[in-house]
């Protein structure tokens, strides 16, 4: 039985090295925080904090800004997880981080520049193609 025990958290901890929600629920049972009470400190419903931790809602950039300021957690830690930036760019230097973090920005603004900078990067990718 004990082997059993121990091949559901070798699958529960590879688990929640994948997914946003994963992550946040481990974050959030390490703080110490019952869902209510992360959902009030972030300022999101209690729903939808359940709903991004079951993989159910992808949430915005300024979402996942208030949840890592609630955790006390690096904003970017999520931004990779949630796939919005990508393992390989360096902090500080990233195109997509300095679009998230500009305050005067609205959130639909960042999403277009982060969509053209994406396609951007396509068209390139495809001209350097042999």
């Amino acid at each position: 039985m004990a082997s059993t025990m121990g091949g559901v958290a070798r699958t529960k901890v590879g688990k929640t090295v994948e997914t946003l929600g994963d992550y946040l629920r481990e974050q959030r049972l390490s703080s110490r925080l019952s869902l209510r009470q992360l959902a009030e400190q972030a300022g999101v419903s209690n729903p939808y904090l359940s709903q991004i931790e079951r993989g159910l809602r992808r949430p915005s950039a300024e979402v996942l800004q208030q949840l890592a300021k609630a955790l006390r957690i690096s904003a970017e830690q999520l931004y990779l997880r949630a796939g919005i930036v990508s393992p390989d760019d360096t902090i500080g230097g990233s195109v997509e981080l300095a679009v998230l973090g500009d305050q005067l920005l609205t959130e639909r603004q960042k999403q277009t520049l982060l969509d053209v900078y994406a396609s951007f990067l396509a068209l390139n990718a495809g001209q350097d193609a042999p």
